[in-house]
């Protein structure tokens, strides 16, 4: 430490390295002194759980739960939405703080929030089941690749993500294959690149099977044949099951060729007029 004069007057004159010292300390001192003023905020809430004080407690720490969310946000999950969850975590770390111990707040909240961040990506961020331990790798997978992408300026290879990971690279490539499960493509939606919006993946997955019109039909017809008189029935069945004649069939009837005629027209009509649809 030196002095100097000024306007004739002598005061100390500090050092850098004790000049930093001074400002850390009352940095230090301020930390401390808000990390007494969150705690007593708490310790209010937690005695007066009235909606009026929750609201005011959750709202003084909300930024620290946005932060989170934001740093959780990939673009596919809503933002509001995390931030709804990341809120959520906050209110269970305000329920289980002991503000006894003398701790940080927030040295108790960002686990916890981050905790609840986790678990709705894990059990509600995924279009299908897929097992949890899968389903935390893929996460991991994800936040891991966005760092070196933005480290090397390139996305990652699966060999280099399994380096950093600590994974066989067939663990990393099955993880990046769940990570299709949590948003899977529109089957209505064209295809990427093409210019034709009727070009979607769903009219080049199949056609309708004409047998489910066909197996209709047949429950109908069936249901109004049994409605027949007998002699009508057994018309019906040796004309289209059997494949005889109305000749043939006159025969074994013991009836002329023309009565089957006259009979097998009125029988097809009639039915005709009871499988139509009422206007």
């Amino acid at each position: 430490m030196s002095t100097a004069n000024t306007r004739g007057t002598s005061r100390p004159v500090l050092t850098p390295p004790v000049r930093r010292g001074r400002l850390a300390a009352a940095g230090a001192d301020k930390r401390s002194a808000r990390d007494a003023e969150d705690r007593e905020l708490i310790r209010r809430c937690q005695q007066d759980p009235s909606p009026q004080v929750r609201a005011q407690t959750v709202e003084a720490f909300m930024p620290l739960a946005r932060s989170l969310a934001r740093r959780y946000h990939r673009g596919e999950e809503p933002l509001e939405d995390l931030e709804q969850v990341a809120a959520l975590g906050l209110l269970k770390a305000i329920r289980g703080f002991d503000p006894d111990r003398g701790s940080a707040f927030a040295s108790f909240a960002v686990p916890t929030i981050v905790g609840e961040l986790r678990r709705h990506f894990r059990d509600k961020g995924w279009a299908v089941r897929v097992p949890r331990d899968l389903q935390e790798l893929a996460l991991a997978v994800q936040r891991k690749a966005d760092q070196l992408s933005t480290e090397v300026g390139r996305p990652p290879t699966a060999e280099e993500l399994a380096q950093k990971l600590g994974r066989d690279v067939e663990q990393v490539l099955e993880a990046r294959e769940a990570l299709r499960a949590m948003r899977p493509a529109s089957l209505d939606r064209p295809s990427a690149g093409e210019e034709d919006e009727d070009d979607i993946p769903l009219a080049r997955i199949g056609s309708v099977d004409p047998g489910y019109e066909r197996t209709e039909e047949a429950v109908t017809i069936g249901r109004l044949v049994r409605g027949l008189p007998e002699r009508e029935r057994k018309i019906l069945a040796l004309r289209f099951g059997g494949d005889l004649t109305q000749s043939e069939i006159g025969e074994q009837l013991g009836i002329s060729q023309m009565h089957v005629s006259r009979l097998l027209r009125r029988t097809i009509e009639e039915l005709q007029e009871q499988a139509r649809p009422a206007a």
